[in-house]
């Protein structure tokens, strides 16, 4: 069979096209953060999506860690963006002013 057309073969392991690759969330580079709400996929409980912020990993943890202390809430720091457990979009972005990030609250 010299002229078979190869359908599967696990010599190669998983194949990674990096022309396919997924963006990350933050993709606004204007240099202002935006605090959306989102509830697709947490059986209907809101979060609040912090995307835009240029920082580093640690930066980001840090911050996260800020933010949950002073909101009273759960968080994480998925994909470069913050996650909070919490529809307090308004005091994250007064927290956000405090700390000298300019922010905007996105989606309706």
């Amino acid at each position: 069979m010299q002229n078979s057309r190869l359908v599967y073969s696990t010599d190669g392991g998983r194949i990674n096209d990096d022309s396919n690759k997924q963006e990350s969330r933050s993709v606004n580079k204007d240099g202002i953060a935006r605090i959306h709400r989102e509830t697709k996929g947490r059986k209907g409980k809101g979060v609040s999506i912090i995307t835009g912020l240029d920082k580093d990993a640690a930066a980001l943890k840090d911050l996260c860690t800020t933010l949950k202390k002073k909101c009273g809430c759960g968080g994480a720091v998925k994909d470069g963006t913050i996650e909070l457990q919490t529809d307090a979009r308004d005091k994250i972005q007064q927290l956000l002013k405090q700390l000298g990030i300019e922010s905007k609250i996105a989606g309706g």
